[in-house]
């Protein structure tokens, strides 16, 4: 089994990344919590490549990144990078958000994600990218998920992400379209 380190210290990623790669061979390891890469990309594709890469240098082994967040079309695509960074933790990120979007009529937003995989020399083996259309409610609803789930609403399912259930979400998810470019090329890899 090849060990593939996440470069991530969410919880939540994790878990929606062994959801995704379980039956794939691939052996999943959380990042040491000591290495801390600096987002300095200013798209996801590159902050993704970036954490990847010095994952994979650091340990030695195959590292897999991802980099996802909120564009709110009203706000010209902000949060978006700095969509994890947009206050001191989840609550407060929606709270920022609304206040942000309070009495504006466009509430169309999508949330983006950017997946690499790295070699254990930090070359850059695979990259993939998905993207979720949806809308911003005024206020939270639902209690699952992570993140602006509450907020982000889907019009196709007509639930918030924190309302749908877990196999619903990975399926329609910017990550699950993410990894649905990926996977396939993940098999080749292993071959």
């Amino acid at each position: 089994m090849t060990i593939l380190v996440v470069a991530t210290g969410n919880p939540g990623k994790v878990k929606e990344m062994q959801a995704h790669l379980a039956d794939l061979g691939w052996e999943l390891r959380l990042k040491p919590t000591e290495l801390e890469v600096e987002e300095t990309g200013t798209t996801f594709a590159e902050n993704a490549c970036l954490k990847a890469s010095q994952v994979a240098l650091a340990t030695g082994e195959w590292a897999i990144a991802d980099d996802s967040g909120l564009e709110v079309e009203a706000l010209d695509g902000a949060p978006g990078v700095f969509s994890a960074r947009y206050a001191e933790n989840d609550a407060a990120c929606i709270a920022r958000l609304l206040k942000e979007l309070a009495g504006e009529s466009n509430r169309a937003a999508r949330f983006a994600c950017a997946i690499a995989i790295a070699r254990p020399d930090g070359t850059i083996a695979l990259q993939a990218q998905g993207f979720c259309p949806g809308e911003i409610l005024l206020a939270p609803q639902g209690v699952d998920g992570f993140g602006y789930d509450p907020v982000f609403y889907s019009p196709d399912h007509q639930l918030t992400f924190a309302e749908m259930p877990p196999e619903m979400k990975r399926s329609i998810s910017h990550r699950g379209k993410a990894f649905q470019q990926l996977i396939p090329q993940l098999q080749t890899l292993l071959d």
